[in-house]
């Protein structure tokens, strides 16, 4: 399931954080790519574990940590600190798959990687190519969001970021270890969320179908939920 979320940071929350961005020191991107991955990704990164990288990944997290969609969609249990990349001057990730486990860095914490999250913090036109390819059930899907969108999408699915010819693609992206691992359980309980969200937005809470409904969602997720 392929998810985008609009508006998950303001305009203004883009613009300062592009402040900082467009000055930041970035690093190679190949000192943190696997063995395989070393051989298609030529990016940058800025460095894990930096005051700047730490700061707007904590913005993020404090964001998304009171975001009704993110949650419904992703049932975070926890999540990989925020980085965040840079694609100029003909930069690409050709295909490849998420790693399955990822320690967080300076601990003992390893995350499952469940769903895969890339946050855009440049405008469509401010670059040319950069679109984020992903290979799912029905094909290739293209994604390449307005600044301040985020896309959500399952961490098992080989994908890539095409060239960029002209400008820069800037992005934080990261992984989420999800209370539901199975994709299609974490897809019905989505589904069933957003019906549920829609019927009681239009001022149907005390419908005796809609408690009922909101029952099936809980008992399955109780059902289907590790902690």
């Amino acid at each position: 399931m392929l998810i985008s979320i609009e508006k998950v940071l303001t305009k203004d929350e883009v613009r300062q954080f592009r402040q900082h961005l467009d000055q930041a020191q970035w690093k190679d991107g190949l000192k943190t790519a696997g063995t395989l991955a070393s051989q298609v990704k030529r990016n940058l990164q800025l460095a894990d574990g930096s005051d700047l990288a730490t700061r707007l990944g904590n913005h993020i997290l404090r964001k998304l940590g009171s975001h009704p969609e993110f949650i419904s969609a992703a049932l975070p249990q926890r999540i990989y600190p925020p980085k965040f990349n840079c694609y100029r001057g003909g930069g690409t990730y050709g295909a490849h798959v998420d790693s399955a486990l990822m320690t967080v860095p300076g601990t003992d914490i390893t995350v499952r990687t469940d769903v895969s999250a890339t946050l855009f913090l440049a405008e469509p036109d401010e670059y040319e190519g950069g679109e984020l390819e992903i290979e799912g059930p029905f094909g290739v899907q293209t994604v390449k969001l307005e600044a301040g969108d985020m896309v959500l999408y399952p961490s098992t699915s080989l994908h890539r970021v095409t060239p960029v010819t002209r400008g820069a693609r800037i992005a934080s992206f990261f992984w989420i270890q999800s209370l539901v691992q199975d994709e299609g359980e974490r897809t019905l309980l989505y589904d069933l969320d957003q019906s549920i969200r829609g019927l009681t937005a239009s001022g149907r809470q005390d419908d005796p179908d809609l408690l009922r409904l909101t029952g099936v969602y809980h008992n399955l997720l109780r059902r289907w939920a590790k902690p």
